[in-house]
């Protein structure tokens, strides 16, 4: 059973990202000057909220927000028009996220109208999927900014960009336009080789006595997705599997994952764990699975994409 897109949390924003008008400075001008345009403002990766939630500013608390702001990204369009046209910005509010790392908390809080701070993974329940999806891309894109002030390559100082979707090089003979970082990792459910139906699920290092959850591992220069699924069974788990295959992704910007889920199937039941990643591993019947949640225990974060490949899972069989 695949999963379905709107299932996962961070994923499928309300917002045309709008890639013409981002890089076209007198677009972006204009909808700077609208006071209707939307800014939504971030705190050293918290959200800044009221008691409805995130707070959305406009008018003269926008003006105050950006004037105040260590970085303005412009995250898209708040319509469903094109943007080929000079009717969309005429029409379409534009939605801008903005960085107030440089303040204090507290001056950040009154500034905004905002009653504290929070993680978006601390309301995200609280919120309809698609105002989460558009905090976390907040999040995600004002983080690597923060991190991304001077070039790699000759260290000379790095400006904003294309709206704020990319940095450019101040250095005279490098000059190089530097792009937002992702680093893709791999989930997987692991099946046995033949009934009864079980899953693979690992006691990390670190997690509690009785914390389970899927096998997970980045990928790596040069391999593919698939290829980093093989990989990481094999080191972490000891286990070789075939049959992998796609189930979904999900946008995780804490700080720039993107969470790619397979399912794959082991050769044998054997399972070797390397000592260090995980501690522990065992397979789970679907009656297990049940049991753990009678008694109180989730089966991967709410938000996560662990959660759905188990669910997913459990409702595929008895």
């Amino acid at each position: 059973m695949r999963l379905h897109d709107d299932a996962l949390a961070y994923g499928g924003g309300w917002l045309d990202r709008a890639g013409t008008v981002r890089t076209d400075p007198k677009r972006m001008a204009a909808l700077l000057a609208r006071p209707d345009s939307v800014v939504l403002p971030l705190w050293r990766d918290r959200c800044l909220v009221d008691g409805d939630g995130p707070v959305r500013l406009t008018s003269d608390r926008a003006t105050l927000a950006r004037t105040a702001a260590r970085e303005i990204v412009f995250l898209g369009l708040d319509g469903d028009r094109g943007v080929n046209s000079d009717a969309a910005v005429d029409h379409d509010r534009g939605v801008f996220a903005v960085d107030l790392s440089a303040l204090t908390e507290q001056a950040a809080v009154e500034m905004t109208g905002a009653v504290r701070t929070v993680d978006v993974r601390a309301v995200v329940g609280r919120l309809d999927p698609a105002d989460a999806a558009v905090q976390a891309y907040a999040r995600g894109v004002l983080y690597w900014h923060r991190q991304q002030r001077f070039c790699g390559a000759c260290g000379a100082p790095a400006v904003v960009d294309g709206g704020g979707h990319a940095r450019s090089c101040t250095g005279g003979e490098c000059g190089r336009l530097l792009f937002p970082r992702i680093e893709p990792a791999v989930i997987v459910l692991v099946e046995a080789p033949g009934p009864p139906g079980r899953c693979l699920l690992a006691r990390h290092a670190g997690a509690g006595e009785d914390a389970w959850s899927t096998l997970a591992g980045f990928v790596e220069v040069g391999e593919s997705l698939e290829d980093a699924v093989r990989r990481e069974m094999a080191e972490e788990a000891g286990v070789t599997v075939i049959d992998v295959t796609y189930q979904g992704s999900q946008a995780w910007p804490f700080p720039a994952g993107l969470m790619v889920g397979f399912r794959a199937t082991a050769t044998t039941e054997e399972v070797r764990v390397d000592g260090e990643e995980l501690l522990a591993a065992r397979w789970f019947s679907r009656a297990d699975l049940r049991a753990r949640l009678a008694v109180g225990r989730s089966l991967g974060r709410p938000d996560a994409i662990d959660h759905h490949l188990l669910h997913s899972w459990l409702a595929d069989g008895d």
